[in-house]
């Protein structure tokens, strides 16, 4: 829009005129240059002072901008701390069950065993989804390891006075209705993992469980096991375990089944594909190797294709595995087996659901013939790991771990948990793509060959010992992620907190709108203290990060257990109609294992509870000091050096509240680059490493690389979990001898726990002595 009022050019009479007024005579010049040249300094003067003050201007502004992509923005720790918070609201809302479902079909379309091309497959499959997703700091690494094949498998049964043999076809059979187990000729034929060959021709004994309280019964009843191929059913302890009992007893093979009581429903209910029973003709697959990680190299990283390794010798092996040849077997081969036993009727509580008169223990008259042939081999195997490096601390990690590797499908165990892992890896890729960045690095981990013995994540986390040790904060376990309804987790005790926190966040798949944690603590008597287990057993690969290291470890589930376990119907088909027909419980893990990983990864102050773990050791002492009563412990054995240690604890924790809470003001009042400092890092280092005192370089008893001395797996069975577990062994051998030598090791072994919870007091207490 133009002015009304423009303006007029001048005329040259004009411009004269204007100039003629400022004539000056020589005098007025020279005055006015003198004036004009003090003016020119002081001009030059006020552009210098403009000058540096705008080179410093935008010298701070490009520290600002520096500091602000390597600390983040310059929000209040407040504001900061609502966009984190809403990065994890918005990672909770991108839950998919078809994209779940779509990785599980693909995951499952065929049998992969480790050291398989199938296996590598999926190997292939989770590194390429990981990219696809953003996450393009993926890798692979390989490790040359020790596995074991079937090559053949023979079973006849013979009876005094009958001539016919009875061979066993020893296979799964097709059930109509389901395309799965139409395919069994792809799938590995039923074996145990690193059972040495062998054959034996003997009477059969029925051992129940093969508990070591069975054996005794056994004894009692004046069975002689000796020479003996003993049949044992499946559960209470871990297979592994009735393999070595029985040896231990002198039997000379076994064979273990899956027996209807455990496995199956009534007969009116039915089998898969109707229910989720397992079917008579199922089997069982597993390992029989007592140790995690490579049999080759105990305590040590196997070599790669690229690089050798040390590995023990052929003898020194055979020392290392098991000592006698055993099979798993069907409902079906057990029932025509038991029927040809005679001899005492076993007692009550040893009765099953096969379809028998009655269960006698033997020993015969009925006589197998056994014989298995292994093809025990060096293969490679690979794990596959995608990178999210954190913005302020790097080198500090939150490690999620799954393993891929399955005895037949592995619908269940384990691809549930590797679909819901790449879920997790969708939703932490589009929130980078927002702008989110984790404080910590998150490392995402798919195993291989844990079926085997935890064998790729142990590899792994020996060959990356001393980095884990000062950098690991926590490593969170899902290997079955759903097999079923119902909750379940298990965690070191300064995490208990934080899995309550998280499920209070998630929707109940089953029961909505109420949460995860409302149907979880009403399932279990609306007690806290009944909800969360311990870590003690082996079992998964948390095994080597928990007792190995002394990383703080989660270990999360939906369903207790399932029937179909390590059987050809642990299958896609299963999990869409028992397992989770919606997969919304694959999606509340999902939520719930990320939402762990993001708070234990971006919260400033890390989430860890030290007075829950002082609480545990407490308990753990109280019934420590019954078991000794029952036992007639002498009076000279103490657990005051226990109390003792627990005490120097609790004040090692209450300084440290304290000083959290400072922490938090101090937050509260300046910005995040601010409020950077090297206390909040020493603070956060003395909580991670807290965990790291209870591990002992000796290990325990007959155990060295099982270096954790308040959580550890019982003796009588690798699945079981056992607080104080050098105590506990120590008390059972001096409550047998009754020797002063053993009660002598007893009180050592109680000084070294309290030694060990002295150390995690003084690292939480921050200062020397």
């Amino acid at each position: 829009m133009k002015s009304s009022s423009a303006p007029q050019l001048s005329s040259g009479h004009d411009s004269l005129e204007r100039a003629r007024m400022f004539h000056l005579n020589i005098e007025d010049s020279a005055e006015m240059s003198t004036s004009l040249l003090a003016l020119r300094v002081k001009r030059m003067a006020l552009v210098k002072a403009c000058l540096s003050s705008a080179v410093f201007i935008i010298a701070a502004a490009l520290f600002v901008v520096s500091m602000n992509r390597v600390f983040g923005s310059w929000n209040l720790g407040k504001s900061n701390q609502r966009t984190r918070n809403e990065y994890h609201r918005d990672y909770l809302k991108m839950g998919c069950n078809e994209t779940i479902a779509m990785h599980l079909r693909r995951l499952t379309d065929e049998p992969h065993v480790a050291g398989t091309a199938e296996n590598f497959a999926t190997a292939e499959y989770v590194l390429s989804t990981f990219k696809m997703y953003g996450l393009s700091d993926a890798y692979y690494k390989d490790y040359n390891v020790l596995l074991s094949y079937p090559l053949s498998r023979s079973l006849t049964l013979s009876s005094p006075g009958v001539e016919t043999l009875r061979r066993f076809e020893l296979r799964e059979k097709e059930v109509k209705g389901d395309p799965y187990s139409s395919r069994s000729s792809k799938a590995i034929p039923s074996f145990h993992a690193y059972s040495p060959s062998g054959t034996s021709v003997a009477e059969v004994v029925y051992v129940n469980y093969g508990r070591v309280e069975d054996f005794r019964a056994l004894e009692r009843m004046g069975v002689n096991v000796t020479g003996a191929i003993v049949i044992a059913r499946h559960g209470k302890i871990f297979r592994g375990d009735i393999v070595k009992n029985s040896a231990r007893a002198g039997a000379s093979a076994v064979v273990i089944y899956s027996d209807p009581f455990d496995f199956a429903g009534t007969v009116s209910e039915g089998n898969y594909p109707l229910t989720k029973w397992l079917p008579r003709s199922g089997v069982q697959r597993g390992t029989v190797f007592q140790k995690p990680g490579d049999p080759q190299s105990p305590g040590w990283p196997s070599g790669s294709s690229t690089r050798d390794s040390e590995r023990l010798s052929a003898n020194d092996l055979k020392t290392m595995l098991p000592s006698i040849p055993s099979l798993p077997i069907s409902a079906e081969d057990a029932q025509v087996i038991m029927k040809s036993l005679g001899g005492p009727l076993a007692p009550p509580h040893w009765h099953g659901g096969l379809d028998l008169a009655a269960y006698r223990v033997g020993r015969g008259p009925g006589i197998l013939n056994f014989t298995y042939v292994a093809n025990q081999t060096t293969v490679p195997i690979r794990n596959v790991f995608a990178v999210i490096k954190g913005r302020y601390e790097p080198d500090r990690y939150v490690l999620l771990g799954n393993h891929r590797d399955a005895w037949t499908f592995g619908a269940v165990d384990p691809n549930s948990g590797t679909a819901t892992l790449l879920d997790i890896a969708r939703r932490l890729g589009k929130l980078a793509k927002q702008g989110w960045q984790p404080r910590r690095t998150i490392v995402l981990c798919s195993w291989d060959a844990e079926e085997y013995g935890s064998v790729g994540s142990t590899e792994w986390v020996e060959e990356n010992y001393d980095l884990l040790y000062s950098r690991a904060v926590a490593y969170i376990n899902v290997d079955c992620a759903v097999a079923g309804p119902g909750f379940f987790t298990s965690a070191t005790p300064q995490l208990d907190n934080l899995l309550r926190e998280a499920t209070k966040q998630v929707v109940d798949p089953d029961y909505a709108p109420q949460t995860v944690y409302e149907s979880w603590f009403a399932a279990n008597n609306k007690s806290e203290s009944a909800m969360i287990g311990r870590l003690g057993g082996g079992g998964s690969d948390f095994t080597s990060f928990l007792h190995h290291v002394g990383v703080p470890a989660i270990d999360i589930y939906y369903g207790n257990d399932y029937p179909v376990y390590h059987s050809l119907y642990d299958n896609y088909m299963w999990m869409e109609k028992f397992g989770d027909p919606q997969f919304r419980r694959h999606v509340a893990v999902a939520g719930i294992w990320g939402i762990i990983a993001l708070k234990l990864g971006d919260e400033d102050i890390l989430p860890f509870n030290y007075e829950n773990y002082a609480d545990e050791l407490q308990s753990y002492t109280v019934a420590l000091e019954s078991q000794l009563k029952a036992a007639g412990t002498p009076p000279h054995v103490s657990t005051s050096p226990l109390h003792d240690s627990i005490s120097d604890l609790r004040m090692a924790i209450s300084k440290i509240k304290i000083e959290e809470k400072g922490l938090q003001g101090i937050e509260s009042h300046f910005s995040d680059f601010q409020y950077w400092t090297p206390q909040r890092r020493a603070f956060n280092d003395r909580l991670l490493m807290a965990e790291r005192a209870f591990t002992d370089s000796e290990g325990l008893p007959g155990k060295p690389w099982n270096k954790h001395l308040i959580y550890g797996e019982t003796n009588e069975n690798e699945y079981g979990s056992s607080s104080f577990p050098a105590i506990s062994e120590s008390l059972q051998k001096a409550a047998q001898t009754n020797a002063s030598k053993q009660w002598l090791a007893l009180q050592h072994e109680i000084w070294r726990v309290s030694r060990a919870i002295d150390r995690a007091a003084r690292v939480l207490h921050g200062e020397l002595t």
